[in-house]
């Protein structure tokens, strides 16, 4: 197993129907782990930029399937894998809230040095399309 710091540039866009599209843009350090071939976890502390200071966020990369975990001031889970929608429950400061993520488009390519990811994914609530977000994630090393 191969840990790295990395600086990830993250590019977000929220998209809904008769709405301007809502895109946040980060830069953070983080740390890039290589676990076995073709799976890494990729983690960073949120920061108030995505308004969720205080919460770790964590990608689980698999061949297959990526997992988005975040804990601390918000806990949610979310798996995005092609051709199959995954129910997520989504822990606010409201109350609990089931969410459909149907994904469009999924890929990961990394090494030990970076690389890049893209999720594309549809959300909807009580079975009603919601929005559609992507995930553009570069990865690169931290100098020393």
């Amino acid at each position: 197993m191969s840990e790295n710091n990395v600086i990830i540039s993250i590019k977000g866009t929220q998209s809904y129907e008769q709405q301007e599209d809502d895109v946040i843009e980060l830069v953070t350090e983080g740390r890039l782990e290589r676990e076995d071939e073709g799976h890494f976890t990729l983690s960073y502390q949120e920061s108030e930029v995505t308004g969720l200071e205080g919460t770790l966020t964590t990608f689980q990369i698999e061949p297959e399937r990526i997992t988005l975990m975040r804990l601390g001031g918000v806990n949610s889970e979310m798996v995005f894998e092609l051709g199959r929608r995954h129910l997520s429950m989504y822990d606010t400061p409201y109350g609990a809230l089931a969410m459909g993520v149907n994904t469009r488009e999924l890929s990961a390519a990394l090494d030990e040095q970076g690389g890049q990811i893209r999720i594309v994914y549809d959300i909807e609530l009580d079975h009603a399309l919601a929005g559609r977000n992507t995930f553009d994630i570069q990865i690169r090393q931290a100098r020393r």
